[in-house]
């Protein structure tokens, strides 16, 4: 544990120890650490607030820790989740060993999403110690993957269910009732590989590529211009990464690019892939020697909070009655709450501000992540109570 005055808020004592602790996703960065460590200071830190806890590996030294306040009758159950693995640390100075200034802690994952790992976990303490819950359930969640293929979110949901759910990633404490999903797709183009000096015999893979990527920039304006979701704004498409070629005296055999869409609700699952078929079989149609080829990688589906739903309206009474004012809104990025919401859990997604997702200078906003804590207990104790009462 690190050595801080023994004054400081629990929460921000314990946030702290988590950003100097390296959970970086080892399926994103070979040979990284993982989250073995973090979950056990997570399970530690529920253990010592009381909580009923479970640790269940997911992959090999990458555990799911699920802590558990039980009310004193039956009632509804209301689930926090967020993740504890966080992205590379590259182009960071001492990325795990935070540092506060002006109200805001510096370190790699202190916003995405420590922060919000330490509201959650805080809050459950604080409903314990403060006469625990009148009824239902209160599960704390805390995951592994979800910067990958979010195995600890798959996971969560195969073994547990709540009535409502809370994901505590950074939003600013606004409350964001739906997110955007992502497609990957693979697409080849094959040509025919031949010494610079024969165009005769080459075939260049790299120019048939570019026709590719001339469409795709075609298909992504008429998305900007399409219709636009309320909250999230239109779809969107981007090449990722190219490779093609194996030296500049030759006509390069082989080109191969990897693009993302970005989906939003109410689009059709796997659209993407349909999208780029049928730009592909229009390239064929007009150039018959044209030989290309499109792959399904990865995808997970948009989520939006069925319209109407009691629990975004909980959500910002509670956070109303800290003092502050709620706002409604939708985030761009995935979380884990179109898993959550895919198994039957209407969830929101709460949680502290800040900046630098995913870049060199990340910070969270320190009153936001108690903020976001006080939140939570105002939201369990209002949520998990006798309903007949």
């Amino acid at each position: 544990m690190l050595n801080v005055s023994p004054n400081i808020d629990p929460a921000l004592r314990f946030l702290r120890e988590l950003v100097s602790i390296n959970s970086v996703n080892p399926s994103l960065v070979p040979g990284a650490l993982g989250e073995s460590a973090i979950a056990e200071a997570v399970a530690r830190e529920m253990r010592a607030a009381g909580l009923t806890v479970e640790v269940t590996e997911v992959a090999p030294n990458r555990p799911n820790v699920v802590g558990v306040v039980r009310g004193r009758r039956e009632g509804p159950r209301l689930m926090y989740c967020g993740h504890m693995d966080t992205v590379g640390v590259e182009g960071m100075t001492n990325p795990f060993t935070p540092f506060e200034q002006d109200g805001l802690l510096f370190g790699r994952g202190a916003q995405d999403m420590k922060g919000g790992v330490v509201a959650m976990i805080d809050a459950a303490r604080t409903v314990v110690a403060t006469g625990g819950l009148s009824a239902g359930e209160l599960i704390v969640a805390a995951v592994i993957d979800e910067e990958h293929e979010s195995l600890g979110a798959e996971a969560l949901v195969s073994r547990w269910r709540a009535d409502a759910a809370v994901v505590t990633e950074p939003t600013d404490l606004a409350v964001a009732v739906a997110h955007k999903g992502f497609e990957w797709i693979e697409v080849v183009v094959e040509g025919r590989a031949a010494h610079g000096s024969r165009p005769a015999e080459g075939r260049d893979a790299i120019v048939g590529m570019g026709r590719v990527l001339t469409r795709l920039e075609r298909l992504n304006e008429v998305l900007q211009r399409g219709p636009v979701h309320p909250l999230l704004g239109p779809p969107s498409l981007h090449a990722s990464l190219i490779e093609g070629g194996q030296e500049l005296s030759s006509y390069p055999g082989r080109c191969v690019l990897q693009m993302e869409r970005r989906t939003v609700p109410g689009e059709a699952p796997q659209v993407a892939l349909r999208e780029i078929e049928e730009i592909l079989e229009q390239l064929r149609t007009e150039d018959t020697e044209l030989r290309t080829a499109a792959r399904w990688l990865f995808g997970r589906q948009p989520y939006e909070l069925g319209a109407g739903h009691p629990l975004a309206a909980a959500v910002e009474a509670a956070l109303t009655r800290t003092g502050r004012q709620a706002k409604r809104v939708g985030v761009t990025f995935w979380t884990d709450a179109a898993i959550l919401g895919e198994a039957g859990i209407p969830t929101v997604i709460f949680g502290p501000g800040g900046a630098g997702l995913h870049s060199a200078n990340e910070f969270v906003r320190l009153d936001e992540v108690l903020a976001c804590r006080e939140t939570l207990v105002e939201l369990a104790r209002a949520y998990c109570r006798d309903q007949a009462a």
